[in-house]
């Protein structure tokens, strides 16, 4: 097997996401609100919202997503990327309300943090190996942080309990030593999200949501040394990164200030639009330098996490007048790949 990158069921939520971003109609995190959308020909908004839909009611039936005091697994791989996609596919749709999904998903993460110290983390040392209580609280908070705030994109200010999740993650950021300014990341070998690699990757995604909360959150007196560490973290890392960490810090970069010099952003274009396939996607393998474990080789088609994510980078970027051309192709590889019938991307594991 390969690192176990559950990219097939798992990818959607921002190919989704990156559809909408050059085809208009966008309503969600980290974006202004829009007009609905009528689907263009070659791929559907309704069957992308279907599909992740029908994949949350499987991952909240799941028997290993129960968690203590009734709440479920806020996971990585499956829940963060719902939250990031389903508000926005909810705007284009002209949908007047949130899912019963969506519901069940924050009313278990309300519950979370309102109870952070007397609930129990989601996986323990005794029975996942040493370091796992630690790895899951930490990126539960973070997870709690970017999934609360995005859901209140164009409120006045933070919610108390958005507030009160980011003070759980400040709270846990490593203060000192050479990943000052990141936090201890689960590690289960699911690259991109639950690996070694991923704590830049989420802190990265920290970054977004904070510049992305309402209220000038980003620029409040009581989080700056924190966002110092992290700005910090993320800026001193960024050279040993993978493409698809340094992608996701692009894709952050648009919306805090002071992430990537102008010569790092454009070297990054660059090489984002030198790995472009011909058929106009990216791959996944290739962007992370992975390999597999069975040491087999891996899939070399291009994949729908990598080129929703891409593209997604590149239509926020400041410089995207460098990649016009790259994005215009990318769109019509993500038109073009989407199972109607299932309403999701390929992806290969």
């Amino acid at each position: 097997m390969a690192k176990k990158r559950r990219t097939f069921r798992l990818v959607n939520g921002l190919c989704a996401l990156v559809s909408m971003v050059a085809l208009g109609g966008l309503a969600g995190p980290g974006f202004a609100q829009s007009t609905p959308l009528a689907n263009p020909a070659g791929w559907s908004a309704e069957a992308a919202a279907r599909y992740l839909d029908q994949r949350e009611v499987w991952w909240q039936s799941w028997d290993r997503t129960q968690k203590d005091r009734a709440t479920l697994c806020i996971s990585c791989h499956t829940q963060a990327p719902y939250a990031l996609a389903r508000p926005v596919l909810r705007g284009a749709l002209g949908e007047k309300d949130q899912t019963p999904e969506e519901k069940k998903m924050l009313a278990s993460i309300t519950k979370r943090v309102q109870l952070w110290s007397g609930v129990q983390p989601f996986y323990s040392d005794l029975i996942s190996g040493p370091g796992k209580e630690v790895e899951s609280r930490n990126a539960e908070a973070v997870l709690n942080a970017i999934i609360l705030s995005g859901y209140e994109q164009g409120a006045d200010h933070l919610s108390p309990l958005a507030l009160l999740a980011f003070d759980h993650a400040w709270a846990l950021q490593t203060q000192t030593g050479p990943d000052a300014g990141s936090w201890v990341w689960q590690d289960f070998s699911y690259s991109p999200w639950e690996a070694k690699e991923s704590a830049y990757h989420w802190a990265a995604l920290m970054a977004l949501a904070v510049g992305q909360a309402p209220g000038g959150y980003a620029k409040d007196p009581k989080i700056a040394s924190s966002l110092a560490l992290l700005t910090g973290y993320l800026r001193s890392h960024f050279a040993s990164q993978n493409l698809v960490n340094r992608t996701t810090l692009l894709w952050a970069s648009s919306s805090l200030p002071g992430l990537m010099t102008d010569p790092e952003r454009a070297a990054l274009i660059s090489a984002l639009k030198h790995a472009q396939q011909p058929d106009g996607g990216w791959n996944l393998a290739e962007l992370g330098g992975y390999s597999r474990l069975d040491l087999t080789a891996e899939d070399a088609r291009s994949d729908g996490y990598a080129t929703g994510l891409v593209v997604l980078a590149l239509e926020r970027s400041p410089e995207r007048s460098d990649a016009e051309g790259a994005i215009k192709k990318g769109l019509a590889w993500l038109r073009a790949n989407q199972s109607l019938q299932k309403g999701a991307w390929p992806a290969w594991s």
